[in-house]
């Protein structure tokens, strides 16, 4: 085959395009080994490569409501093998489930098909926006060897300062904190947000009846998110594998944040497990705004930013949530 329009999928989704199709039909992809838990809605014409089984529809079925009902199996409670994991066609056709008459089917897949897009449509606006502030940051902060932004407030003219995170900040670290002893909800007791290593949540890891720290900039030291920096704005605990920035002089902002963030992961030691510990640190050299008010809009503006990134981000997750409490209740 040579390339051409026709797209070629396998367990991961699309990988390339060709000239040849294997089906003039919508399909289900499910994969026959490797990812066997994500099925692909298949839109005609395709080919796909031999990790991939596709379905198409017998007596009328809507196949739109075939790949629904692929959602909601238990794919890995039927897998064949000890190693990678796998399917094959005899046990997918064997799989018995319920279905409603075709009108009915057309009418729930038409709604969730829907629900699909607003969703495609709030992940499309999240990424646009994560875009967007990357590049806001490269105007607003100075290019390597430059010591100037491109973009700059009004009455902000003079050159960004050099200067080394331990002439600013003291330099410290959280404490250990077990999981078992925070609360995954905000309560009048446990109040304070906890700070640890994970991604999700820019590393909330629960609440707790104390705290260590009254706004600071912590980073992660260690494990595969290490070097990631961020604002901590009032009472928090933070857990032993964030180190943490403090200051009284007013370097303790989101633009400091955020300007350490972009240069930090440059010097996390990838030998073994990553690290990026607080003497490493200590000796980064960052270029900052020379005015506290330039450094206070900066911060301003990114904080709004971040919030629009989050209310669109609690939109997407509220949506998800929605898709999976109809799926767990309209089916059978």
């Amino acid at each position: 085959m040579n390339s051409g329009n026709i797209p070629v999928y396998g367990t991961g989704g699309y990988m390339l395009s060709v000239n040849d199709k294997l089906s003039d039909a919508d399909a289900v992809g499910i994969g026959r080994k490797g990812t066997i838990d994500k099925p692909l809605y298949l839109r005609a014409p395709f080919w796909t490569v031999d990790t991939l089984f596709y379905c198409t529809s017998k007596e009328n079925s809507d196949v739109k409501f075939i790949y629904l009902l692929f959602q909601i199996i238990n794919w890995k409670r039927y897998d064949e093998s000890t190693g990678v994991p796998s399917l094959s066609k005899n046990t997918i056709s064997s799989i018995k489930t319920y279905v409603p008459k075709v009108k009915e089917q057309d009418h729930i897949s038409k709604l969730f098909f829907s629900l699909d897009n607003t969703l495609q449509l709030h992940e499309r606006k999240c990424e646009e926006l994560a875009l967007i502030k990357k590049a806001l940051l490269q105007k607003l902060f100075p290019k390597k060897d430059e010591i100037k932004p491109e973009v700059r407030y009004k009455n902000f003219s003079d050159a960004w300062e050099q200067r080394k995170i331990s002439d600013i900040f003291t330099i410290t670290r959280g404490q250990v904190l077990a999981t078992t002893d925070t609360s995954e909800i905000r309560t009048k007791e446990m109040c304070f947000p906890v700070y640890s290593s994970q991604t999700k949540n820019d590393g909330l890891m629960g609440y707790y009846n104390k705290y260590l720290f009254d706004t600071a900039i912590t980073w992660t030291t260690d494990g595969a998110n290490a070097g990631t920096v961020n604002y901590r704005k009032g009472k928090f605990y933070s857990t032993n594998v964030n180190g943490v920035l403090l200051s009284n002089e007013g370097y303790v902002s989101k633009a400091v944040a955020e300007i350490l963030n972009t240069v930090a992961w440059r010097y996390v030691s990838r030998v073994g497990n990553p690290k990026l510990m607080n003497n490493v640190m200590a000796g980064i050299v960052i270029s900052i705004p020379s005015s506290f008010k330039e450094q206070d809009k900066i911060s301003e503006l990114l904080t709004d930013f971040d919030c629009l990134i989050a209310l669109h981000q609690r939109k997407l997750e509220k949506l998800k949530q929605l898709k999976k409490f109809l799926l767990q209740n309209m089916f059978i």
